[in-house]
């Protein structure tokens, strides 16, 4: 698939924080999608110590998410971990991969954030903008905000805030277990990306999107 822009990869945190400011203009959180017949979930795993980053795509088909395509990517690790900057330490090996799928997905699920970030540009967004696809944040963890307790059935979701904004939603995936953090990534609401999230979820706390590129990316059987 094709790759519409990219820009040089930063080596610190000062150079990060200018392309986050500068793509969150770029970023669309009202529906612009169409007819969604290939979901994707990407992910990323790290060889030789963290060394080299192992970046894994998988295409399922919609709504039935049955794999049809896989890539794996290896390139090496040039950004530390650091919170609110995943984008740039996993992107790189996930654009790579991305370019060898025959595929092209209607919808892309990240394992990380979209616009519930300190500058609005989590993976999901940092993605979206590069590919101009439609994505999806879905974190395990919260990054920013406040919320209400989540009721335990699946399905159930409490909007969450931060800076009196609305930046997603907490969603309980599976009844009893550990809600998911949505929120739109880019070209996508976020009323649809909860929705959709929701419908990827089979018998599992996380989408099988993630649940497949999870087991990639890791090298898992």
């Amino acid at each position: 698939m094709k790759i519409h822009q990219c820009h040089e990869w930063p080596l610190n945190v000062e150079e990060a924080i200018a392309i986050q400011n500068q793509l969150r203009s770029q970023v669309i959180t009202e529906d612009q999608l169409g007819d969604v017949q290939y979901v994707a979930g990407v992910d990323l795993g790290f060889e030789e110590d963290g060394a080299i980053s192992r970046a894994a795509v998988a295409v399922l088909s919609f709504p039935d998410l049955q794999l049809q395509e896989k890539a794996i990517a290896k390139r090496p690790t040039t950004f530390p971990y650091i919170p609110g900057f995943l984008s740039f330490r996993e992107i790189p090996a996930i654009l790579d991969a991305l370019e060898t799928v025959s595929i092209t997905p209607d919808l892309i699920v990240c394992d990380g954030q979209g616009i519930a970030h300190p500058r609005r540009l989590g993976i999901a967004c940092h993605l979206g903008v590069l590919i101009d696809i439609p994505t999806i944040g879905a974190a395990k963890s919260l990054l920013v905000g406040k919320h209400d307790e989540v009721p335990v059935e699946k399905g159930s979701w409490q909007p969450l805030q931060y800076r009196g904004e609305v930046v997603g939603a907490v969603v309980r995936s599976r009844t009893g277990v550990k809600p998911l953090y949505v929120s739109p990534g880019h070209r996508i609401s976020l009323p649809t990306a909860i929705d959709y999230v929701l419908r990827c979820t089979t018998k599992y706390r996380l989408p099988e999107t993630t649940r497949w590129a999870d087991k990639l990316a890791s090298n898992r059987k």
